[in-house]
């Protein structure tokens, strides 16, 4: 009896999980699955992580956009997910794309892996594709988990020259309250009380690329962060 309460509870949760996720999806992801994932993260931010559904990333409806944020956690790209009424097509480390179970997720969502000790160029240019495209690029151009009293608070230039060479606007996106900071795996299951501060988007100008850096620094950043 015991196996067949577990198996009807497995079953009712296969059932349930997708059926509450499709109803809660916002963005349209091009696919059924990671369309009511989109939905449960959403439901994970909101309930959990106390995340205030009205503040939004006001990404224009169609055409391209850059959306930028500090990078404290694993949960990042759950409250940028859930800030935005667009799919995002993530840049991460090769290393994290390619893991075991959740390598097929960031296939299907259309992440864009960075090879960091090879050929990184290679990622900006399929980043700058997906612009051309219309499509919304997210990334953390910190590089990296970066606390705030961790220095130095380096941006990385990537981000400035898919600007310039799309003619897309920044959106950068400051995150506070994350309850787990630091960590990856246990971050979006520990209840936070976060904070999203949207900032005003930004255009990079081709020929004031230093300027462009220091206004995404004090944007996403603390304090006094530096560019590079």
């Amino acid at each position: 009896m015991v196996w067949l309460g577990l198996l009807v509870l497995i079953l009712l949760f296969s059932v349930l999980l997708p059926y509450v996720g499709q109803k809660a999806a916002v963005a349209d992801w091009g696919g059924t699955r990671v369309n009511w994932i989109d939905g449960l993260v959403r439901l994970l931010c909101r309930h959990l992580h106390r995340q205030d559904a009205n503040i939004q990333i006001p990404l224009p409806e169609t055409g391209p956009a850059i959306v930028v944020a500090n990078h404290m956690s694993g949960l990042d790209p759950f409250l940028l997910i859930t800030a935005c009424r667009r799919p995002l097509r993530f840049l991460i480390a090769r290393e994290e794309y390619e893991r075991p179970i959740l390598h097929w997720l960031f296939k299907a969502s259309g992440c864009i892996p960075v090879d960091r000790s090879g050929r990184p160029e290679k990622a900006l240019r399929q980043a700058l594709r997906a612009l051309q495209d219309g499509e919304v690029v997210a990334l953390f151009p910190h590089g990296k988990i970066l606390l705030d009293n961790e220095l130095p608070h380096k941006i990385k230039g990537g981000v400035a020259r898919l600007a310039i060479w799309s003619e897309a606007s920044i959106y950068p996106v400051r995150i506070d309250g994350v309850g787990a900071e630091g960590h990856v795996v246990s971050a979006p299951i520990v209840p936070s009380n976060v904070l999203l501060t949207v900032g005003m988007p930004i255009q990079c100008q081709v020929d004031d690329m230093k300027t462009c850096l220091a206004t995404i620094s004090k944007a996403i950043g603390p304090q006094g962060v530096k560019s590079i």
